[in-house]
């Protein structure tokens, strides 16, 4: 029986084996040396907080579902008082709309009975006490006065105010000539050198008067008040060494409306006109741009010039265009009831040069 001798077949393995390093083959690390301290260090411990407890009372205050109420309240987000004052203010507005229905119906009603004659100028003989009282509030609410002063300000030279009423033009005459520029930015003589005030009323007259006695109680200019009729005034109250003179300026606010023949009256102020460069100044009321207030003033004209004195419901623009005058400015205002016109005499470029 032979024996071999064993042979050592060396392991071949499958995968590279990463030959493993023992501890006996590591090199030793350096120890980093460790401070030496006289005192000891003490150790910190981590404390422990307990758990936040909450109070049984806090606990669930809020409802897990939102009820009616609170789904109510942040749906409109409107205050309850906020509710009630729009409330109040729709109630007070519809009552006093219906109270001016009930008002203008009843007063159409009554307006449709009169007989009411075209002049009604006599009026204002019982008016003139209270007048300026009856129109102050309306006045300021549309803002006559300064319409008024813009107006009564381009007055230069000889000055006659037709329809002068209570003198509510007084406190915007400039009295007293002086050397200025005029609205062109050309030299010019500004201010008035005398004033004629005429009304159809005496008692309006009288008042107008004592006005201006109390604005200006020095005679700075010559003054002349006179009941008379505007179609039939003429300008020898301000003749000069027996020759009468033309008037520079003719004023007249919210007078067309009460005059008997309004077209004829301006005729005869454009006669009375300085041709080579006098002006008339109307600020006047009458019908609007709209049909459905000239409607309202139609239907109450009747009971308002009964009442006032004045028929609101004339075409000022008609009237201005049948008296001939040649219109320098136009304008409107409050829904084109209230009208402004400056006017001049025909032919005064031919007069000039």
């Amino acid at each position: 029986m032979n024996v071999h001798k064993l042979r050592r077949v060396p392991l071949v393995a499958k995968w590279p084996v990463t030959p493993y390093r023992n501890a006996s083959t590591k090199a030793p690390r350096p120890s980093k040396p460790i401070p030496k301290s006289s005192k000891p260090v003490a150790i910190k411990r981590r404390q422990t907080i307990p758990p936040r407890q909450t109070h049984p009372a806090r606990q669930n205050t809020q409802p897990e579902t939102p009820n009616a109420e609170t789904t109510a309240k942040k749906g409109h987000g409107i205050p309850p008082r906020a509710l009630t004052f729009l409330g109040i203010s729709a109630l007070t507005i519809s009552t006093y709309c219906g109270y001016l229905y009930a008002s203008y119906t009843r007063e159409v009603g009554k307006a449709q009975t009169l007989n009411v004659p075209r002049d009604v100028s006599d009026r204002y003989n019982t008016t003139a006490a209270t007048f300026d009282a009856d129109v102050e509030l309306s006045e300021k609410a549309m803002g006559l006065g300064k319409k008024r002063q813009d107006l009564v300000r381009q007055a230069r030279g000889h000055v006659l105010e037709v329809s002068c009423g209570t003198g509510r033009n007084l406190p915007y005459y400039e009295l007293g000539e002086r050397r200025g520029m005029d609205a062109d930015g050309r030299a010019a003589v500004l201010g008035c050198r005398s004033v004629t005030f005429i009304d159809l009323s005496p008692q309006m007259v009288a008042i107008a008067k004592e006005k201006f006695e109390k604005l200006h109680p020095a005679a700075v200019v010559p003054a002349v008040f006179r009941a008379c009729d505007a179609g039939a005034v003429e300008p020898a109250d301000i003749a000069r060494s027996g020759e009468p003179v033309h008037f520079d300026t003719v004023v007249q606010t919210m007078g067309l409306c009460s005059m008997p023949d309004p077209v004829a009256t301006l005729r005869h102020l454009g006669s009375v006109t300085e041709p080579g460069g006098g002006r008339i100044l109307l600020l006047e009321h009458g019908r609007s741009h709209y049909d459905w207030v000239n409607r309202i003033l139609d239907n109450l004209a009747p009971a308002h010039a009964d009442r006032h004195g004045c028929w609101w419901n004339r075409d000022i623009g008609e009237i201005v265009r049948e008296s001939g005058l040649e219109i320098v400015e136009e304008k409107r205002w409050h829904l084109g009831t209230t009208w402004r016109y400056v006017l001049r005499p025909k032919g005064t470029e031919k007069s000039q040069s």
